[in-house]
């Protein structure tokens, strides 16, 4: 079935125009005779406009330039004597010197473990776990019962010390997992 066109189909047909008319409405859609001399006049104001521009600028007196006067020159070939000895003591003082410091030992805030999590339902206590997993760290969950129920947290640790927590607690961030915290377990 071929196909039919419904814009064609839709647009009322255009009646026959006599002669006459024709030629009427052919002059009226000719465009206007453009103004040459408009533009040209135009045109010449422009550039006449440039060229005075460019003469008054020429006109201005020049400012003047300061003279700079001839300075006297110093050999700079000649240096000071050299100093028979060194006037300044402090320099084979500090060569010679001890310093004596006491080193007292930190002590130990014990074991510190890092807390990602405390969850009612077993289930998100294990999706916590393996995308610590993921992120190359072995984690545990800790059944813990108290007053208010039944919680399951995910820890790491222990670590010997609080700064080797907050490194893996860093690595943990980069990994988009910022829930975790250090807590000093003892």
């Amino acid at each position: 079935m071929p196909q039919k066109d419904y814009v064609r189909a839709s647009r009322p047909k255009a009646k026959p125009a006599r002669a006459s008319n024709a030629r009427n409405s052919r002059k009226a859609a000719a465009p206007a005779p453009a103004k040459p001399w408009l533009l040209l006049i135009v045109t010449f104001a422009l550039i006449s406009g440039f060229i005075y521009f460019l003469w008054f600028l020429n006109q201005q007196p020049a400012a003047p330039t300061p003279v700079a006067k001839p300075e006297k020159t110093v050999k700079k070939d000649e240096l000071p004597a050299k100093p028979t000895a060194e006037p300044y003591q402090y320099i084979k003082e500090l060569e010679n010197k001890e310093v004596k410091v006491e080193v007292t030992e930190q002590k130990s805030g014990g074991p510190y473990q890092m807390q990602c999590g405390s969850f009612r339902a077993e289930q998100q206590a294990e999706t916590m776990k393996a995308q610590i997993a993921f992120a190359g760290f072995a984690s545990q969950i800790r059944r813990t019962e108290g007053s208010n129920g039944v919680w399951y947290r995910v820890v790491l640790g222990p670590y010997e010390s609080k700064r080797q927590a907050t490194a893996d607690n860093n690595r943990l961030r980069q990994q988009n997992i910022n829930t975790c915290r250090i807590w000093n377990w003892s």
